[in-house]
């Protein structure tokens, strides 16, 4: 898959996904997690994952910028490495007691950590491994 699609379908992923939770039908509550200080659309999208309202404008901004990006591949590349950065450092806070909640804001506990370290391993080989698409005008001739 070329950087530029990753970029596209992360963009789309992420917009689901932060629409979804402000769907209140799709979130089951809260029960033994830790506190937050913005409790609003405070559950488990799908029974599975922690999220929150300000989580889901996160999603919102991710999936916006993924999408507007994906047609250059210079761009989609940056994207890929800042997902792969940003991601990479969410699922280590989210291992960490007093930063998985990004100081009671923001839910990153839970299945979160796994499907963030996914993320950030998927964005890292799109951005750092990926090579540009070469495209051919003609057969190609190769000369002795």
């Amino acid at each position: 898959m070329r950087t530029r699609y990753f970029a596209l379908i992360m963009g789309i992923g992420f917009l689901a996904v932060g629409i979804l939770g402000f769907v209140p039908r799709l979130l089951t509550a809260p029960e033994g997690q830790p506190s937050l200080m913005i409790e609003a659309g405070h559950g488990n999208l799908f029974g599975l994952f922690p999220v929150n309202v300000l989580l889901n404008l996160v999603h919102l901004i991710f999936g916006i910028w993924g999408v507007v990006v994906w047609r250059a591949f210079a761009a989609s590349r940056v994207y890929s490495r800042s997902v792969a950065i940003i991601y990479g450092v969410l699922t280590i806070m989210g291992l960490i007691p007093g930063l998985h909640t990004v100081f009671g804001l923001v839910p990153l506990h839970g299945n979160d950590i796994w499907l963030h370290a996914i993320i950030a391993i998927a964005a890292g080989y799109f951005g750092y491994a990926s090579v540009p698409a070469v495209e051919s005008s003609g057969p190609v001739v190769r000369r002795p």
